[in-house]
C-alpha cells in the first residue's frame, strides 16, 4: 500500500490520506468491478492499519490507476491498482484528548474516546498525592441493591447518551481535600497519550493525568520489581579467563559426554598396546581375588606332594 500524506496539520487526531493498493476482485465483482474494491476496502474501515499508520474511519473517491485489470495464470481473480482517500484516527504520543470515564478501579481509569476507543490510566500516571480511591459499598450491605437493577442502571446510562450516570458501585477516584471524583460530574477528562496498543488491529491507548508524564518517576512499580527479580550473571573472576578471552565472554565447562569420549580414547590405546580388556566391575572383583589369594597365611596353604622315587 502506498501513501501520499495530505497536507492537513500533523498534531490533528484525524487526518486524510491518499492511498493506493493493489487488490484481487472475486469474480464474482467481474461486471462491477467498482463495486468489488468498495466492498473489499469496507473490511479495513475501523481496523489498525500500519501502512496509514492509524485507524481507519472512512473512505471515498475511490478510482482505478490502470484502465485494464490483469489475470495471473488460471486465475479468475481480477488484479487491479486501485486509489482512494481514507480519512484515518492517528494519535500520537505526547498529544492530549479527552475521553469520558467509564471505570474506576484501585489500579487503572477506564476511559471511551469519540465513545468508541478505549483508553487505559494506571494507577502510577494518576497523582495519588493529591487523588484517592474510594472503595463502593459492598455487595453484602443491604444498601447495595440488586446487581440486576444496576445493569438495568447501566443500559438506561448508555441510551441516554453522554450525559447520563452510571452507578459508581465499584468505587471512584475522589480529590483528598475538595472530595471531588476523578473528571468531575460530567465524567469528562483530559490526559495525554503516553503509549499505544495494538492487539488483533484494534488500536488502544495508555494515557496519563500526571503534570510531568513521560518523567522516569512514573514507571510501573510491578515493571521495577520484574526487572529485580531477573538474575544476574555470575561473575567470572580475571584467574578463570584465560588471556585470550574476554572477561564477559561465556565460559562453557566440559560435559559427561566429553568424559565419556575421553575413556574411549583411553581404551582404544590400551587395545592398541596389546592390553586385555574386561569390564570395570569383572576387573575390580579379580583384583580383589587376587588380593584375598596373597594374604593367606604360609600355615593354611597345602604342603606339596613329592614323587616316590
Amino acid at each position: 500500500m502506498d501513501v501520499d500524506p495530505s497536507p492537513k496539520r500533523a498534531r490533528d487526531e484525524f487526518r486524510s490520506v491518499k492511498a493506493s493498493i493493489v487488490l484481487a476482485v472475486p469474480p464474482v465483482f467481474a461486471n462491477r468491478l467498482r463495486c468489488g474494491a468498495e466492498e473489499m476496502l469496507d473490511t479495513m474501515i475501523m481496523r489498525y492499519e500500519p501502512a496509514l499508520n492509524g485507524v481507519v474511519l472512512a473512505h471515498s473517491d475511490v478510482h482505478f490507476l490502470n484502465r485494464v485489470a490483469r489475470l495471473q495464470a488460471d486465475s479468475p481473480f481480477a488484479i487491479c491498482r486501485v486509489g482512494f482517500e481514507a480519512l484515518v484516527w492517528n494519535p500520537t504520543i505526547g498529544m492530549k484528548l479527552t475521553g469520558r470515564v467509564a471505570l474506576c478501579s484501585p489500579d487503572h481509569v477506564s476511559l471511551l474516546v469519540h465513545r468508541t476507543f478505549n483508553v487505559s490510566i494506571p494507577r502510577h500516571h494518576i497523582p495519588t498525592d493529591q487523588w484517592e480511591f474510594e472503595y463502593g459499598p459492598a455487595e453484602n450491605d443491604p444498601e447495595y441493591g440488586n446487581v440486576d437493577d444496576d445493569m438495568d442502571a447501566y443500559a438506561t446510562a448508555d441510551a441516554k447518551g453522554d450525559d447520563a450516570q452510571p452507578p459508581d458501585h465499584r468505587g471512584r477516584w475522589v480529590h483528598k481535600v475538595t472530595g471531588d471524583r476523578l473528571g468531575g460530574k460530567d465524567r469528562w477528562l483530559q490526559f495525554t497519550v503516553v503509549g499505544l496498543t495494538v492487539a488483533n488491529q484494534m488500536l488502544s491507548l495508555i494515557g496519563s493525568v500526571q503534570p510531568n508524564p513521560f518523567s522516569p518517576d512514573h514507571i510501573s512499580q510491578t515493571k521495577l520489581d520484574r526487572e529485580q527479580r531477573q538474575p544476574s550473571p555470575r561473575p567470572v573472576a580475571e584467574s578463570e579467563a584465560s588471556d585470550g578471552e574476554e572477561p564477559d565472554a561465556f565460559t562453557v565447562e566440559p560435559s559427561s559426554a566429553g568424559d565419556e569420549r575421553g575413556q574411549r580414547r583411553k581404551e582404544k590405546e590400551r587395545r592398541g598396546k596389546g592390553e586385555t580388556l574386561m569390564p570395570r566391575g569383572k576387573e575390580e572383583k579379580a583384583k580383589r581375588k587376587r588380593k584375598g589369594a596373597n594374604d593367606v597365611p604360609k600355615s593354611e596353604h597345602k604342603p606339596k606332594r613329592r614323587k616316590a622315587s
